[in-house]
């Protein structure tokens, strides 16, 4: 009989908590490593936990619906002698360090103790605002203790609603992450965290005309208008939206638009392309886009840069010496954004080549978290697709992006005539609060000087 060992999350980066949409094995199951044993659902991307060495599964460990973190036992597997002696090195690796253990037992404890302030707050704004404004309110209460107001439309189970009920929470407002959304503990918790959070955000505003009054959402029956189909937004867009929601109302933006040359530029992709072997990897334009941008990050450096508070609130720039530049790529789940690491450092065929394998894992729904993180530019390119200006969101906390539209010919008037040249729009979204206008215009300019002459980023 092989040696038994115990199979746990790897490092999966800054995230915790993190929903199991799938489990590829079952008792019995006979693995080889790297075989893929779960797939989790982050924030940003679908992640495959694969085996760390061959096996058979003797006992599982976890189902579709939990919610796993780094050091989590995913199942017991049986290995071969061999595949046990080179499985030493993994698992010390991937075992948890029980020293650091932290139970949650507090934070319920803590939840539950500020559930009943919360409750007057929230409730009772609405009421005062109705009194003041004469407007009725017709959303659902955030937080209310009335049994009633627990809706047993609810999808979740008899602790769950007994726990909604210790806390006034309304599960209506809840989104489960459980099979089928069913509201888990967990989801109950998240709510009311976020929404004491929410409270002790607005009351540090209060004054500072910080605090939007926006009228509430239109509740509409679309269904008797026509026919109507529903469709559950993925995990990624979800997140995704709520991300762009905070930075699009909290980041001043201001876009500037410009117009660059490429024509010799692409003139040069072109000829590097076909004089390269079959297997060679092919230049696209956005390598080349990312190599002109690090010379005006260079000459610009607020725009690679972050604002940030230090332990006495003051806010600061935090200017960046390394240059990870994030792009984004459309998947069937919704908008990811893998960062390229020091792209400074590197020519333009390992640009090239680097963007191709992070666009291919993004697609597949592979990306690990740390191939998503620590981004300090970001590019936003619908070239590929078509349109000739846009404005992107800014990725916070970057406090600057640019979008590139599909390059066309336009007449161009040179040496006393009108010649077609192949020109790039560019939309440079920045955070009006670092960068100024004439900043922005400025780096718009060269970074179209350097577009058109490459020699340029070499400098």
């Amino acid at each position: 009989m092989g040696e038994l060992k115990t199979v746990f999350i790897p490092d999966i980066g800054d995230f915790e908590d993190v929903p199991v949409i799938e489990v590829f094995i079952k008792a019995g199951s006979q693995v080889n490593a790297e075989d893929p044993l779960i797939a989790l659902e982050s924030d940003k991307a679908t992640i495959d936990i694969p085996a760390p060495f061959s096996g058979v599964v003797k006992e599982l460990k976890v189902k579709s619906g939990d919610k796993v973190s780094e050091g989590t036992a995913i199942a017991i597997m049986e290995v071969t002698e061999s595949a046990a002696e080179e499985s030493k090195d993994v698992e010390a690796s991937n075992k948890p360090d029980n020293s650091e253990e932290v139970i949650d037992k507090e934070s319920e404890k803590q939840v539950q103790s500020q559930s009943q302030s919360a409750m007057n707050t929230i409730a009772a704004e609405p009421v005062a605002e109705a009194e003041q404004k004469q407007i009725p309110q017709t959303d659902p209460p955030i937080i209310a203790v009335s049994d009633e107001t627990v809706s047993s439309k609810a999808h979740a189970g008899p602790s769950v609603r007994r726990f909604a009920r210790e806390l006034g929470v309304n599960l209506d407002l809840i989104t489960g992450s459980g099979p089928k959304q069913r509201i888990l503990k967990e989801d109950v918790q998240a709510f009311v965290k976020a929404k004491l959070s929410q409270v002790q955000m607005d009351s540090k505003n209060t004054g500072m005309g910080a605090v939007l009054d926006l009228l509430p959402w239109p509740q509409v029956d679309f269904a008797k208008y026509g026919p109507v189909e529903i469709k559950s937004l993925s995990r990624i867009k979800q997140i995704a939206g709520a991300n762009l929601y905070r930075n699009w109302i909290m980041i001043p933006h201001v876009t500037q638009f410009d117009e660059a040359d490429i024509s010799d530029l692409e003139t040069l992709r072109k000829e590097s392309n076909a004089t390269e072997k079959k297997d060679a990897v092919k230049l696209t334009l956005l390598s080349f886009l990312m190599k002109a941008l690090i010379a005006s990050l260079k000459k610009f450096p607020e725009f690679n840069a972050s604002l940030d508070k230090d332990a006495n609130g003051e806010t600061n720039l935090v200017v960046k010496r390394y240059y990870h530049i994030g792009f984004a790529v459309d998947t069937i789940n919704g908008l990811v954004v893998p960062v390229i690491r020091d792209v400074d450092q590197k020519g333009v065929v390992a640009i090239a080549r680097e963007l191709g394998e992070l666009a291919a894992l993004a697609r597949e729904g592979k990306l690990k978290p740390t191939q998503m993180q620590g981004a300090s530019f970001t590019i936003s390119s619908l070239g590929g697709i078509g349109g000739t200006a846009f404005t992107p969101i800014i990725n916070a906390p970057e406090v600057a992006i640019l979008g590139v539209s599909k390059a066309a010919y336009k007449p161009v008037y040179r040496e006393g005539q009108f010649v077609p040249r192949l020109v790039l729009p560019l939309s440079l979204s920045y955070d009006h609060r670092v960068i100024d206008g004439a900043a922005a215009a400025r780096f718009t300019s060269h970074l179209a000087e350097v577009l058109t002459d490459m020699r340029l980023a070499l400098l």
